[in-house]
């Protein structure tokens, strides 16, 4: 049933909202620290696994693809429940991790940018005869 994937994303949500607040108290910030984004991870390995095992009905896989087409809204909600100001008076820990990501993303585009191929290039397209 549809209805299982959105219980697999409440369970999902709710372990990553714990994970969370523990990740926040163990980096001495008090507050959630990437509850939403380990929710979302949590449910891609779920789905996954219970995909992998054969345990994950056509109708469940339907309610979790809902979900996940859902990301950013989601996200988008959730982060406007955060308090930037209170975390950035907690220390530097999150600038300096607000950093590290911007930092290690562009350094992954820049490694996949100069080692990846583009199947996409219009080199060696055959061209329309022109009339």
């Amino acid at each position: 049933m549809i209805i299982y994937g959105t219980a697999l994303l409440a369970f999902c949500h709710l372990a990553g909202l714990f994970l969370g607040d523990l990740l926040g108290v163990a980096i001495g910030v008090k507050t959630n620290v990437g509850g939403v984004g380990i929710a979302m991870l949590l449910l891609i390995f779920l789905r996954l696994y219970l995909h992998g095992k054969g345990l994950l009905p056509k109708e469940t896989e339907a309610g979790v693809g809902f979900w996940g087409a859902m990301y950013i809204p989601v996200v988008v909600a959730m982060a406007a429940n955060q308090n930037v100001v209170a975390a950035l008076k907690g220390g530097p820990v999150a600038l300096l991790s607000a950093l590290g990501a911007v930092a290690s993303c562009a350094a992954c585009i820049a490694v996949l940018s100069r080692t990846g191929r583009d199947s996409t290039s219009f080199v060696n397209v055959p061209q329309p005869e022109e009339v």
